[in-house]
């Protein structure tokens, strides 16, 4: 059973809307198992120039699927959100429920529907050591600039944490604060 939390900026979630997108997102209920309960987040953005923003975030626990698009149509993108989440699932139904049963010992999360499995897998192709420097934020999204990445990690010089900075898709910076 999936427990729907749908909210709206510079938008009012009418009962039509949240209609459309409970019905859409009933269709991934059949992967899950009967008695599993989900939380699915869903956030509906409108921006000025009138494209609409869908994010629906579920958490199973140490996996999240999460899904995005921006279109000019709200109901397009809402469709579209669905079936990446639902190709999330085909895709990776075995690597879930091998992470979730490790870090949580849960019992099976998906039914037996069919599945594809994944057809290739990927692999770590490259593997680098890196040196914090102990810098302010400041300092980091100019190295990050200066490198030309789209994230950067580095130590914090005021209380010594490990954070990352990331380039947003809006052009913003990200701030990632790692808790240890």
């Amino acid at each position: 059973m999936i427990k729907y939390s749908i909210r709206g900026e510079n938008l009012e979630v009418t009962e039509a809307i949240r209609d459309y997108v409970v019905s859409k997102l009933e269709k991934i209920e059949k992967y899950f198992q009967a008695d599993q309960e989900l939380d699915a987040r869903v956030n509906l953005k409108v921006y000025r120039e009138k494209t609409a923003k869908v994010e629906v975030t579920i958490p199973l626990g140490s996996i999240t699927l999460r899904a995005e698009d921006v279109s000019q149509d709200m109901y397009g993108s809402i469709d579209l959100v669905v079936d990446k989440i639902e190709r999330q699932i085909r895709k990776n139904k075995t690597k879930i429920e091998k992470k979730n049963r490790v870090k949580s010992g849960a019992g099976k999360l998906f039914t037996d529907a069919v599945v594809e499995e994944a057809t290739t897998t990927e692999k770590v192709v490259r593997s680098k050591t890196i040196d914090l420097e102990p810098m302010d934020i400041d300092e980091a999204i100019l190295q990050m600039d200066l490198l030309a990445h789209d994230f950067f990690i580095y130590r914090d010089a005021e209380d010594n944490t490990t954070n990352v900075i990331y380039r947003r898709e809006d052009g913003d910076i990200g701030l990632l604060e790692v808790k240890e």
